[in-house]
């Protein structure tokens, strides 16, 4: 294993790149681009937002030469997720969201927008071709976005439509039978400039980096995606904008992921799928006519249709017999059990925020927001080849909710804002073991920030955020009535921050220092109902009595000169369970799941007349798999390199990721799963191997 041996010198190293800048620029290197956060309610600048907030825009991407958003994940402090998916899509900012979802309604703690449509939950649909930026804001974002950002909030914004004829493309090769081709096409529609066309098209397959030994297949895990995306912007008059976008991306994917080893060698005889197929609509108006204040109108709508299923015992009756003591054949076959669970999810999204445009000391964001969700949830089992009994469920709700933002200029250096959201959640959920429950949550939040700009380009804010998350329903029959329902999570944050740009441009540094206190805290719990059935392994949600989470967060950037360029990102973490018994087990103290107290990340890249260089290291400290017991992931460190030539109109770049080829788990469970003695092991779900390919861009126009 390729592990940093010694964290803390590895932690001073990472800091050591930013913090001692020397007077190093002889050949004048261009200055960091200024940048705006999108995903904020007033738009602000990066070095002016009262929040810990990590920006990766397309040169980023570009120069990173990722594919989809979970190869960026490295690069964001206290950004992590959970495996147990073909693609991530259970993610956690500071130690705060969920590691699985494979029953129960959703109740996401980290939301996903992807150009503006709510995929929270289910974001199989983040490929970063034609993505012009990608946002993380960290912390709860209690007044712009409510219930689903509790810990924070991931958002994607792909490519506006520009006013000029535009082509670009890109293709990849790699190996594991690893395929990408995308293009993009930028036209505009008429003569006056007024109206715009972008479409992109995107495909990647690969075989899944896992081999089948009983099948005698590589392609059991493997991906098929595709996507296709179409954006209309037109000035309809001077005052009145649209923005229209249609999505649609169906991933085709399969799930094969376990093994009895813990290796990438699987030995299923029913490999599963996780597919996903989504369609999208989101419209926007801007309209500027009113005196005072611009009035902003988001329409979105989504479908999507899942499946995820799964081998449940990770084998054949050919290997369970091998394995069995002799005289226990009988114990050991027939062991077949196959899980398929289908999910329906349709999202509606109505929102009107106003904000204002008057000058002068005072500016305000006011909005109407409301969600309609239905889920619909079908889980079947095969078991020994015969059908069982279906469970079906059926998930409604409604939210509403209105918010407002108050800032206020006290003097040239100081800014005051204020926030409040009131949210209303009804829901229904009923299902085919005749459960039915009507949760109904009144939740509030809001933020109350100083920021201070005591020179130029320095400045330092605090803030103290309340989040909330809505409470819910565990679908299990075989749960006690006491954990069938769980209540709402609240959650008050407390966070200082420094920010500093070098006066000529070429060097920032952001930090923040936070503290969390999270009360009637949602976690995740399992348990085995009956030794010897797979499918008798029952996942939860309980609430604990409290827990906090605190750390520091760093961001640092210095364009050394002008071929060379470094950046360090650094998150430090505690997140404690307080005051918690589980199962007769007392967790008081104990890291929450999912929190790995340090992830680093340090790159380095090199230009110079069209040759290029970049390479990024990471390390993540362990962590436990999960509440119900002690498993942990072990730390670990990945090293990604690109090499390659850039002309005016084309690129070509050879990468390696995961170069040193790390055994990492991203998913863990601990559960009797082997006949015949069905003991308690411990089971992961290894990350990704090496992989090395070719990628080849153009833009002819």
């Amino acid at each position: 294993m390729n592990r940093c041996a010694y964290p803390l010198l590895c932690l001073a190293v990472a800091t050591a790149v930013g913090v001692a800048v020397p007077a190093w620029a002889a050949d004048e290197p261009d200055p960091l681009a200024e940048v705006i956060v999108t995903a904020s309610l007033t738009g602000s600048r990066l070095l002016e937002l009262p929040s810990s907030v990590s920006i990766l825009d397309s040169q980023t991407l570009t120069q990173a030469g990722v594919a989809h958003f979970a190869d960026i994940l490295g690069q964001v402090p206290n950004l992590f997720f959970a495996g147990g998916s073909s693609r991530p899509r259970y993610f956690q900012i500071r130690g705060i969201g969920e590691s699985e979802q494979y029953e129960g309604a959703p109740n996401p703690s980290v939301g996903f927008l992807i150009d503006d449509i709510d995929f929270s939950g289910i974001a199989m649909a983040a490929a970063l071709f034609d993505v012009e930026r990608a946002e993380v804001l960290r912390g709860p974002q209690g007044t712009a976005y409510g219930a689903n950002a509790l810990a924070g909030l991931i958002s994607l914004r792909s490519q506006a439509p520009r006013d000029e004829f535009g082509l670009q493309g890109e293709i990849e090769v790699g190996n594991y039978d690893t395929y990408a081709a995308g293009i993009a096409l930028n036209t505009p529609l008429g003569d006056d400039g007024r109206t715009a066309l972008r479409i992109a098209a995107h495909h990647y397959e690969s075989d899944g980096f896992r081999r089948n030994t009983f099948l005698n297949r590589r392609d059991t895990n493997g991906f098929d995606e595709d996507l296709l995306r179409l954006r209309l912007r037109s000035q309809i008059s001077d005052v009145l904008q649209l923005d229209l976008t249609a999505l649609y991306a169906n991933t085709d994917n399969g799930y094969d992921a376990w093994s009895v080893d813990n290796s990438r060698v699987t030995l299923s005889d029913k490999p599963g799928v996780d597919s996903q197929r989504s369609r999208a609509l989101a419209l926007r108006l801007t309209y500027s006519g009113f005196d005072a204040f611009e009035l902003h109108s988001t329409t979105t709508w989504l479908r999507a249709d899942m499946d995820m299923s799964f081998d449940a015992d990770w084998a054949n009756d050919g290997y369970w017999a091998a394995q069995c003591p002799p005289g226990r054949l009988a114990e050991c076959v027939p062991y077949d059990y196959f899980s398929d669970i289908a999910r329906q999810r349709q999202n509606i999204t109505q929102e009107l925020r106003f904000s204002s445009t008057t000058e002068g000391p005072w500016s305000w964001v006011a909005g109407l927001y409301g969600l309609h969700m239905t889920e619909d949830y079908t889980s079947s089992d095969l078991i020994a080849g015969v059908a069982g009994e279906p469970f079906d469920s059926n998930y409604r709700a409604l939210t509403l909710a209105a918010y407002g933002q108050i800032d206020r200029r006290l003097n040239d250096a100081l800014r005051l804002s204020m926030g409040l959201r009131v949210e209303q959640r009804d829901a229904r959920y009923d299902n085919s073991d005749a459960l039915r429950a009507k949760p109904r949550d009144t939740m509030a939040g809001g933020h109350v920030s100083l920021d201070w700009q005591f020179a130029e380009r320095q400045s330092a804010y605090a803030a103290i955020t309340r989040g909330y998350k809505a409470g819910g329903v565990n679908t299990d029959s075989e749960l006690p009535d006491q954990q069938r329902l769980y209540n709402p999570e609240s959650l008050w944050s407390a966070e200082v921050g420094h920010r500093y740009q070098s006066p000529d441009r070429t060097f920032s540094a952001r930090t923040s220092v936070f503290y969390m206190r999270r009360y009637d805290q949602q976690v995740s719990g399992s348990y085995q109902t009956t030794p010897g059935d797979a499918n008798s392994f029952m996942l939860y949600i309980d609430n604990a009595a409290s827990g906090d989470n605190f750390g520091v967060e760093s961001q640092l950037d210095w364009r050394a000169t002008r071929t060379l360029s470094f950046g360090a990102n650094i998150g430090l973490l505690r997140a404690r369970l307080l005051n918690y018994e589980q199962e007769g087990v007392v967790l008081d103290g104990r890291d929450q799941e999912h929190s790995p107290r340090y992830q680093i990340s340090l790159n380095a890249e090199w230009r110079h007349q069209g040759f290029f260089a970049r390479a990024d290291w990471q390390a993540v400290d362990d962590s436990y798999f999960s509440t119900s017991h002690d498993e942990r992931a072990p730390a670990y460190q990945l090293m990604n390199l690109r090499l390659g030539y850039e002309a005016d109109k084309w690129s070509v770049s050879l990468w390696a990721r995961n170069l040193f080829d790390e055994q990492y788990a991203v998913h863990g469970f601990f559960f009797a799963n082997e006949p015949p003695d069905w003991v308690d092991t411990r089971y992961i779900q290894n990350g990704d191997p090496r992989q090395v390919g070719v990628r080849l861009t153009f833009a002819p126009w």
